[in-house]
């Protein structure tokens, strides 16, 4: 399988140790990866903020770059919900965003559903404990875990492959998918609402005992990585791709 790898406008320019984190641990299951050099902004900002003639120029040069990749995988549930919920009105049923949309996965639900996570062996330990950010849009739209609101059994994609990796536990939140705040500009228009979210998130996995806070989407992280380091919590945030990949914190 041909394997376009889409790594995140911000993830990029402020993390690439994550981006970077990402491609070995898609290679060490021995994939075809490329990454290619046009790609640029998802146009989530954008759409967050209204301006939607903005985002189809980028949809658009999206799906062109990425149209011909068997699959397309990110390491962030916001941009792969916004390339699947949020594209459609700018292409009229066309065939080439059709098929972008059907082919493109968050990281761990790459691995859980398509690769199988049966077939996944990380070979790794990490003598921490855990506590699994569910990021909103990951959590409802990519259905990467079971919403608490549904009253049926929990299933998470992110803890069923942190539960492949040695030494590694899992704390139980009370709260295990509550928002943590950031949801993009909401965080600048309402910033005493947005910290006071993030504070009780952390605050919520710190009495579980965790740490290091983890998930799928490195917006969330980062936003409690700020109060985190503002409030000196001891506790610290790590991206899943880097846990499986093997990085140590």
């Amino acid at each position: 399988m041909k394997i376009g790898l889409f790594i995140p406008c911000f993830m990029n320019e402020l993390y690439p140790n994550i981006c970077k984190a990402t491609y070995k641990l898609l290679k060490n299951q021995g994939l075809q990866i490329e990454y290619p050099l046009s790609q640029t902004c998802c146009g989530q900002p954008m759409a967050n903020s209204g301006c939607s003639k903005d985002v189809k120029k980028l949809a658009i040069e999206f799906v062109k770059t990425f149209k011909d990749f068997d699959y397309i995988v990110a390491p962030s549930g916001s941009c792969v919900s916004m390339v699947k919920e949020h594209y459609a009105p700018f292409f009229d049923n066309d065939k080439d965003y059709n098929k972008v949309k059907a082919s493109i996965y968050e990281v761990c639900e790459f691995l859980h559903d398509i690769i199988k996570i049966e077939n996944i062996d990380f070979d790794i330990s990490f003598p921490y404990k855990v506590g699994v950010h569910n990021s909103c849009h990951g959590h409802r739209v990519l259905k990467l875990a079971t919403a608490s609101e549904l009253n049926i059994p929990y299933d998470s994609k992110l803890k069923n492959l942190l539960n492949k990796i040695s030494d590694i536990e899992l704390v139980t939140l009370k709260r295990e998918d509550e928002c943590c705040g950031f949801g993009g500009t909401f965080s600048v228009q309402e910033e005493a609402i947005s910290v006071a979210m993030g504070k009780d998130r952390i605050k919520d996995h710190i009495n579980s005992s965790a740490e290091i806070i983890t998930g799928a989407d490195m917006s969330c992280l980062m936003h409690m990585d700020g109060i985190i380091n503002r409030d000196k919590n001891p506790i610290k945030v790590m991206h899943i791709v880097e846990i499986l990949a093997g990085v140590k914190p």
